[in-house]
Parts: structure tokens; sequence; C-alpha cells
């Protein structure tokens, strides 16, 4: 009887050292993700990535490409609603494509350097490395930490990462706000270190033919790109009498985004084609900045004679709908939105047409199913966007960065006038 329990002792120790063996505790796992990060040289990866930012979730395609040093392609598509765009970084700088409107823009930016995105794997890695407070877990085939989110949208609190045990691969990430809400999902359906690219791969010119033009017209894609010497577009200071509270500090070109409110190249302001700045001024709050008055309002509607308007879905509390005016901005129909309350703020959408437009530097602005442009001027910042065709901008001189990024990631529901 006491060899019987004896060897049944044996056995279950020995099982357990086994047991021992195949689980890694949070402190292994975190060194062998230092050395994994550190070795990069290449990977690629797919999936999806779903926003809960709206009333109702927005799916998105997502592939990710990435080469040592520091080559990076990200493309975003909504098949659904035929909305494409890529992010690229090169030796020539950070790019943003919007096959769509046949346009390319370019940032002065150290992205991703600067700021991170839930679907690149060192971006993943550094919030675990860096929050010293992590928890984790085993499950069957992944580890599982829970860390703090590390992004430049200040509404959300914390992520949950999955990885997978064999290779670190990501597998599934899910970001929440402050409430444990569910913001941010991403499904990786592939992922592969040491993945071989084509140098064409990070090119700006063969990505937008690889991806031609919702018009299918074949035309060459419009470069904006900025200039060292951005002739004084750049500040308040330098804005002809009348325009001294423009949107953000910059003339009616916002870059990146694919927001080009002024077709003129020479370095003049938005005065030359009859729009003032002051059209998004907020800073009356008592409504004596008349939007008819400082606004071309010829008819800004389509040849149709439709304006299919984007609201925002969310609003700060205490902010409320003031009014909305049809406008001509930069010689492109559209509408401007002004709310007030507790922060004022106004919104411009527009139906561009294709024109180039010299730029000024701005901070890239990751919004989940696009990228924006936060320009910041002496007394207001602009956060710039496009979405489905449409070019918006978001000026106020009150609003919280966060509070604008969550005001522009609502602006989802059409609505006809």
């Amino acid at each position: 009887m006491r060899r019987m329990t004896w060897a049944a002792a044996m056995i279950l120790c020995f099982s357990l050292v086994l047991a021992a063996c195949g689980t890694k505790d949070a402190e292994s796992v975190v060194k062998d993700l230092d050395k994994v990060v550190n070795g990069l040289e290449s990977y690629q990866g797919s999936g999806t990535m779903t926003l809960h930012t709206g009333q109702q979730p927005l799916t998105y395609k997502v592939e990710v490409s990435y080469q040592k040093p520091q080559y990076y392609r990200i493309k975003l598509t909504n098949e659904e609603k035929d909305i494409t765009q890529i992010v690229l970084r090169n030796d020539d700088g950070v790019f943003v494509l919007t096959p769509r409107l046949n346009k390319v823009f370019r940032f002065q930016s150290d992205w991703p350097q600067n700021q991170g995105q839930v679907y690149l794997y060192q971006t993943l890695v550094q919030s675990i490395l860096l929050d010293n407070s992590r928890q984790f877990a085993s499950e069957e085939s992944a580890y599982v930490f829970d860390v703090m989110a590390n992004y430049n949208n200040g509404s959300l609190a914390r992520q949950k990462i999955w990885l997978d045990k064999s290779s670190y691969k990501p597998v599934h990430v899910e970001v929440s706000d402050a409430n444990a809400a569910l913001m941010v999902e991403v499904q990786f359906n592939t992922f592969e270190f040491g993945s071989k690219f084509d140098k064409s791969v990070f090119e700006t010119e063969a990505n937008m033919k690889s991806t031609p033009s919702s018009s299918g017209t074949g035309e060459q894609a419009t470069s904006a790109i900025p200039e060292d010497n951005v002739n004084n577009n750049g500040t308040d200071n330098n804005q002809a009498s009348g325009s001294d509270n423009n949107a953000g500090g910059q003339n009616e070109v916002d870059s990146s985004t694919g927001i080009s409110g002024n077709a003129n190249t020479d370095g003049n302001s938005e005065q030359n084609n009859g729009t003032d700045q002051n059209a998004s001024t907020d800073q009356n709050t008592d409504g004596s900045s008349n939007a008819n008055e400082e606004a071309n309002e010829t008819s800004a509607l389509p040849d149709d004679g439709v304006f299919l308007t984007m609201a925002p879905t969310y609003l700060p509390d205490g902010v409320v709908w003031k009014d909305s005016s049809d406008v001509e901005f930069a010689g492109n129909p559209g509408q401007l939105t002004r709310y007030t309350g507790v922060y004022d703020f106004s919104l411009i959408q527009t139906q561009p047409h294709d024109q180039a437009a010299s730029l000024v530097p701005g901070t890239l602005v990751d919004l989940g199913f696009t990228w924006g442009e936060l320009t910041s001027g002496t007394e207001q910042q602009t956060l710039s966007w496009t979405y489905e065709g449409d070019q918006f901008r978001l000026t106020s001189a009150t609003l919280p960065e966060t509070e604008m990024i969550k005001i522009a990631q609502s602006v989802q529901s059409g609505v006809d006038k």
C-alpha cells in the first residue's frame, strides 16, 4: 500500500514538472517579446478591424506590411462602402493615399514612432513591455496580456492582446474605454514574420497604380507634397486682414487627408477664392460671426441638386447644434454646421474637385476608419479627414483633442438635406 502511494506521488510530481516546463510566466514571455521585437526584420499580416465607436459597428479589412528599418504599408478597406486608404512610409516620407480621389498626400512626420496603431506589432509589444502593472493569463493556445492602451486617442484606456503561444504572433486585440466598453477590435487571420517584399510594395506610385481610383479614368494621381517654405500660410500672423482667426492657423489647405481647400499654390490664402476663413470660427458664441456673411453662400449643391451631409452621432455633454449653412468652400459645394455650448466648434463638409494644393505640416491622427491631420494655430486647431469621397474640417478653439477625435469618429450617419 505504501509503495502504491509513493508511486502515485512520484507520478503527480512528474506531471507537475512537465506542466510547468510547458507554461511560461509573464516575466519569461516579456523577455522573449523584447528579443522578438528587437530582432524584427519584416512581417506581413491581414485581418479585420471592427470599430464600435458609432451607433453601428464598422468593419474594415486590414493589411499590414513592415520591412526594417522604416518601411510600412497599411491598407484599410471597407468593401461594402468601397472605401480604401493606404498609409506608406518609405525613404521619401509618410504618405496617405486616397485612390478614390486619385490623390497622394504627404506628411512631415516620424509616424509611427510618435504614435502607435492597434494593428502594428511593434505598438502591441511595446505596450506590454512598458506596462509594469500588466495582467497576464495563459490560455490553451495563447498568452493574454491586459495592459494600458498607449494611443493618441485618450478615450482608449486599456487593451487585451492575445499572442500565439508558439510564435508570439498577434491573434486578437480588444481595446476598451475607461468604462470597459469595447471600442476597437482586431482579428488577425494571417501573420508571418520574415516576409520577403518587392521594392514596389512601399513605393507610392506603384500603390496608386495597383489601386486605381473608382472613376476608372486612369489619370495620374495628384501629388500634394509639403514644401520647406510654406510661404507664411502656416501661421495666423501672416494672413491678410479678416483672416486672423483662420482654421487651425493654416490656409484653406489641409494636407494628408484629402482636404484641399485652396487650389492656388502661389502662397495666397483662401480669400483669393472668396471664402473667408472665419466661416469655420467658433470663438464668437453669441452668433455674431455670421456664417452667411463670412462664407460664400452661392449655390453649394452638386449638379444633381442633392447634397448628402454627414452628421456626428456623438456630441460632448453640454454641446448642442447651433445652425447650418450651405457654403461654397474653395470653389467646392459644401455645408457648414456650427455647434455651441460647453465647447464651440464647426464642421465643414465638401465634395471636392480634383485639385493640387500646397501643404503645411500637421500631425497624423488615426481615426480608425481613416487618417486625419491635426493642425494647431495660435488660437484654434483643426482636424481634417476624408470619408466616402467627402472632405471634412472640424475646427475649434476650445475642444480637447480627445473630443475632436471622438466627434470625427462618429461622423458616419448620412442625412439628406
